[in-house]
């Protein structure tokens, strides 16, 4: 960054910001529920118990495992919680485990740590609703309809990259990621991440962030102009926090492929969006966003081929991820300094 920065190609006039989604290395087949999960794991130590005993025979000395028992609203509450847990485990970056029985007993943790997030979660908003109050100092409202958590892990997890998850692209369901990038008007690459949610919605404020630490540190400390965006990133408190900082952000709240508006969604800043976009100056502007950022991840899908990580695990992706951004950057930097002269 700092090489493209001095050669003028960092600008920020206008950033465009977009995900695409790249498949991971691990099968869409082996997502498994927990009851699976603990089948496979059995299964896995009785061919483990039955080879020794074949191999050394009385000779052992050991037992058989035990077998494995099988708004602002709650939900906001759960989600929460859920994405507390994803920043964790990010944070921890645990390597994936080579063999596959490890694999197995880290994804059945995992599924049960999900479950302990959902009751401490849970627990939090029923102590919330008990004795918080509002902020004219009444008590909430009535209690809420009442919700226990299941005994079971219900989710699901893949046995071969238990950080990757099903997430939906243009063509389809696919097992992987949701790879964020953010391009400058030089289509340069000034931020990209890998996150394991498949929407866009909550990625618009971290990608924005960790684009203008990038540029700050390549020392291009001004901010920039505009922010770029489709639907998918509508999400007003963080564009309330770009806007507080001078930087204007054109996000339709409506997909392309609507219509009408979304039910619920008129008035208020939704208006205020949909008119600014109708104005000449406005649709020129958005129209800057897939101009800008599309043509990364055509190239770098299909000129370059990079359609699957070869690495497990988020950390591991996301090295990957940026390792591609900066070999784009780089190629960026030869074409600057290499183009012929006018």
């Amino acid at each position: 960054m700092t090489l493209c920065a001095d050669a003028g190609l960092a600008t920020v006039g206008v950033i465009a910001l977009d995900g695409t989604k790249v498949a991971g290395n691990a099968s869409r087949d082996r997502t498994l529920t927990y009851e699976q999960l603990a089948k496979v794991i059995v299964d896995e130590q009785l061919a483990t118990d039955q080879a020794e005993t074949a191999r050394l025979g009385e000779r052992r000395g050991d037992e058989l495992p035990e077998i494995l028992q099988p708004g602002d609203g709650r939900h906001a509450w759960l989600r929460a919680g859920r994405q507390r847990l994803e920043r964790e485990r990010f944070e921890r970056s645990e390597p994936i485990a080579r063999s596959r029985p490890a694999r197995a007993l880290e994804s059945k943790r995992r599924l049960e740590e999900e479950l302990a997030w959902e009751i401490h979660a849970n627990e939090a908003y029923e102590h919330y609703r008990a004795t918080g109050r509002m902020k004219n100092g009444r008590r909430l409202g009535a209690p809420p309809k009442p919700y226990t958590p299941p005994a079971m892990p219900q989710g699901k997890v893949n046995l071969s990259d238990p950080d990757s998850r099903l997430v939906h692209g243009m063509r389809g369901w696919v097992q992987g990621y949701n790879a964020q990038a953010v391009c400058n008007d030089q289509h340069l690459i000034v931020a990209a991440d890998v996150m394991t949610a498949s929407p866009d919605f909550g990625h618009l404020g971290p990608m924005i962030t960790q684009a203008r630490d990038e540029l700050a540190a390549a020392g291009v400390s001004a901010p920039p102009k505009a922010v770029l965006a489709d639907a998918g990133y509508w999400h007003l408190e963080q564009m309330n926090e770009i806007t507080a900082d001078g930087i204007a952000v054109l996000i339709p709240p409506d997909s392309s492929r609507r219509k009408d508006a979304r039910p619920g969604w008129r008035g208020g800043a939704y208006a205020f969006m949909r008119s600014v976009l109708a104005t000449e100056q406005g649709a020129e502007l958005y129209k800057q966003r897939a101009q800008l950022i599309e043509p990364i991840f055509a190239n770098t899908k299909h000129n370059r081929g990079f359609t699957r990580f070869l690495r497990r695990g988020r950390a591991a992706a996301r090295t990957e991820w940026r390792l591609m951004a900066t070999t784009h950057n780089l190629q960026k930097l030869h074409r600057h300094f290499n183009a012929p002269a006018d």
